[in-house]
Order: C-alpha cells, then structure tokens, then sequence
C-alpha cells in the first residue's frame, strides 16, 4: 500500500510517516521545501510543491497512491481578526482541500483522510461536543476547515471518494510547539501559576493516540463517510492538568488562587485571551462514535502521554 501524506515535515505528519513505514507500507510525503525533508525517515519519498491551493498539480503525487491523509494546513495568521484572513485560510484550507480531493477522485485513490479540527464545532460549551452537533465555527481557520469539509462531503458524493474527517482536540506529545510547550517550561521552571480555582474540563488527543486513529481509518471498511471526533477519552481539569505534567517532570505544581475575571482581564493587553480562555474554559470530547464504529480505542492513558512528552522535553531542552 502507497500512502500520500500532506504535511509530512509536521508535528503530526513526521511521526505518522514513520508509523506507516512501520506497518510496511510505502510513503510518499508532501514537502512545501527541500530542507523540510530532514525531518523524516529517509525512506519517505518527497514530493515538493510551492503552495497548496486551487492551482496545485497533483497528478504525478497522486501516481499509484492507495490513500491520502491530508494535514497540510494554514493555522495562523499574524493579525488574523482582520477582514483578509478568512480569505487566506481558504485559499489552503478550503480550495487546497477541495483540489487536492477532485484530483485524488481522478486517480482512482481508495480512501481519503482529512484532518479538520474540534473547532470546527466550536470554540467550548459545558457539554461534550459530538459528530452529531450543527457545526458552529467561530474563527476564520474553524471557518475555512467546516468548509473544506463541505467540500469533500459532495466531491465523495459525485465521484465516489471514500472519504474520512477527523476532528481532534489540542493534540500533545513529544515535537509538540506553542502554548503546550510553554506550559512545559512554565511549569519546569517553577513559575507560580494562578489557577488552583479553575473548575473546567478539557479534552486533549495525545500524538500517538492520534496516529493510531489514522492507521485504523486507512484500511478500515466502516470507516468510509464518517465524520469522527478524537480524543484520549480522559477530560482533565486545568489545575490536575499541571499537576499531572510537574509530575511527569519531577517537579512540584506550584498553584495559587486568583479571581478568574481578572485573570481574564489581564490577558487582554497582552495578546493572551485565547490562550488564558483556554486555560480556563471547557471544550469536551465526546468519541464514542469511532469506538462503537470502528471498536477504535486509544491506546495511551493522559498520563502515558504526558509521560512520553516530559522524556522527550528533558531530553531536548534541559540539555
């Protein structure tokens, strides 16, 4: 089996080529610069493109490929709460998607994973979200990611591509970047955090958790037109959160009280409400729908995950 994986030099798609070479298939990666190929195994075949987008030739990646798992993404933009951002996203996220589709329809690919996100169904509530809620995207990446999924939706209908979306959490592990791995030094460091009375529930998906969903979806027959929330199915509160990581690290949490809308106020000159909204609020998981479907399970518990993500952090940053 040959597997076209976009994104291939990422946090996500690096381990996940290796996992496919692995279970003995072959993969072929999508690379945006030559150098990027460094990051993975040499027997990754590249394939290197300017830009993801309506005009990008896929024709030649495409060539004896079974399946393709889409991860190539746009997921920032400086300033992007201005009025050209949503435009940008979709340039990638939306049309990059839908082109990349119609030309896998076109070359006979059997199975086509799409990586969308949680975000998708919104930004946190009190309950759980599932595949079966009304889509609610606030930002202009949620915006543009529903969108590509509407798009792969009706190319699966009219030229019959076997079609998988997954919707995963804040994804964790060992490569992890932004805000989780801040929260690593953070803690590492001994730094006083004020969220001892943050009351909040969050869902998190560990790397190899992940991965293992993919590997399940790539061959599995009921897979095929199902829409899958993600997760290591164990919500965690912030505050247990840190402790669990200190933990991990040999350290102590070092937590204290603080009004929560202070709190919230604080990180608005600053540039941080996202990420201090996060901290705070709950955004849960609901993944019955691939373990009852696809009898998929994660194989790693929250703490076997923090576990690995604290080695791979002592290893790569105390030295």
């Amino acid at each position: 089996m040959k597997i076209l994986v976009t994104g291939a030099s990422g946090f996500i798609g690096n381990a996940l080529c290796l996992k496919i070479l692995d279970q003995g298939w072959q993969v072929r990666g999508v690379f945006r610069q030559k150098n990027e190929k460094s990051n993975v195994q040499k027997n990754v075949q590249p394939f290197y493109v300017n830009s993801i987008d309506s005009s990008t030739k896929w024709s030649d990646a495409l060539s004896g490929v079974d399946a393709v798992i889409h991860l190539a993404a746009r997921v920032h933009i400086m300033n992007d709460t201005n009025g050209e951002a949503l435009a940008e996203y979709r340039k990638t996220n939306t049309a990059g998607t839908r082109q990349l589709a119609y030309s896998a329809a076109q070359a006979g690919v059997k199975r086509f994973i799409f990586m969308s996100t949680i975000k998708v169904n919104g930004e946190g509530r009190d309950e759980p979200y599932s595949s079966r809620d009304t889509p609610s995207p606030i930002d202009p990446y949620a915006v543009s990611k529903w969108e590509a999924e509407k798009e792969l939706r009706n190319i699966c209908k009219k030229y019959n591509l076997n079609t998988v979306i997954l919707r995963p959490p804040l994804v964790y592990g060992p490569g992890v970047r932004a805000n989780f791995l801040s929260l690593f030094k953070i803690v590492d460091k001994g730094i006083p955090l004020p969220l001892a009375n943050v009351n909040n529930l969050r869902s998190l998906i560990f790397l190899d958790n992940l991965i293992d969903a993919i590997i399940t979806c790539i061959t599995h027959p009921k897979a095929s037109e199902q829409t899958f929330l993600v997760s290591d199915q164990e919500d965690v509160a912030t505050p247990e959160l840190i402790r669990k990581i200190a933990s991990s690290l040999g350290k102590q949490a070092r937590l204290f009280r603080f009004p929560l809308s202070l709190l919230r106020l604080t990180g608005k000159p600053i540039g941080k409400s996202d990420a201090i909204d996060r901290l705070l609020g709950t955004l849960r998981v609901d993944s019955t729908g691939i373990q009852e479907v696809l009898d998929w399970k994660p194989p790693y518990s929250l703490q076997q995950g923090l576990s690995q993500t604290a080695d791979w952090y002592l290893h790569a940053y105390k030295k």
